[in-house]
């Protein structure tokens, strides 16, 4: 299953700059330390897939670099560089390029000036890809996005970001081919009219934000209604602390790239 069968993730570490990333609301400053820890259990849970998972070192002139998958999109048939919708953001994406590189021959670019687009706002399906506008990700973006893919014959289909809300993939995230969890305020908009939805627990949008990485599902810790909605259908999870990537906005898919390179 392309869209959560991986071999392969890029992580990268935290600098100290973090305390300067971006946030919708102050909520505090970070605790780097935690921060670390919650990293490297991250990381070994992707590792104990059996996945390769290629850590990066920090990048203390881009506070929110260890926010990795805004900056790329990881396909079979090739990678694209984002262009994030951030401005003190723009340059994370040309620090990933050199990397993707090694591992994709077909590697493909954002470039249009009034592109912008991040990948936060990408969820990527079994059949399509569904694409949000938001604050972060425009319509020209997404078009020029829609049509590199549809060399590959992949399908682009946009959707709606909820109103406050940073991304697309902040309210939903991939379970199965068949199955989306998601916020009830994102599903309600009928995106995701044909897929099976699971809705987070009341008060707990924040657990929106997880991944299907082979055979696990990595959620944020302290979500317990998601948590036992997400065990009676059958899924085997691990809770890793999220509380400092969550002062900035961040959440599980934040952390990763998660891709199989072409062989």
């Amino acid at each position: 299953m392309r869209s959560y069968s991986f071999t392969h993730a890029i992580t990268r570490l935290p600098a100290p700059s973090i305390l300067d990333g971006l946030r919708a609301v102050d909520t505090g400053a970070p605790d780097l330390a935690r921060m670390m820890q919650h990293h490297a259990d991250y990381s070994k849970a992707l590792a104990e897939t059996g996945a390769k998972v290629i850590q990066l070192p920090a990048l203390p002139a881009y506070p929110d670099s260890v926010f990795v998958e805004d900056t790329a999109l990881c396909l079979p048939e090739g990678a694209v560089i984002m262009r994030p919708g951030a401005p003190s953001r723009l340059g994370e994406a040309g620090e990933m390029a050199p990397h993707l590189a090694q591992l994709y021959p077909n590697l493909h670019h954002i470039t249009g000036a009034d592109s912008f687009i991040e990948a936060g706002d990408i969820l990527m399906c079994e059949g399509e890809v569904l694409v949000g506008r938001s604050a972060r990700t425009n319509g020209a973006g997404i078009a020029e996005l829609a049509g590199i893919l549809a060399q590959w014959g992949i399908k682009t289909r946009e959707v709606f970001t909820p109103a406050g809300v940073l991304h697309f993939k902040t309210d939903c995230s991939l379970m199965d081919a068949e199955t989306i969890l998601a916020t009830p305020r994102l599903a309600a908009s009928g995106c995701f009219d044909g897929y099976r939805v699971i809705h987070t627990g009341d008060g707990e949008e924040a657990a929106a934000n997880a991944i299907r990485f082979n055979n696990l599902v990595l959620m944020a810790a302290g979500f317990p209604r998601t948590r036992d909605a997400l065990l009676r259908a059958g899924y085997e999870l691990r809770e890793i602390g999220n509380s400092e990537c969550a002062k900035l906005d961040g959440g599980m898919s934040c952390l990763s790239l998660r891709f199989t390179p072409p062989s």
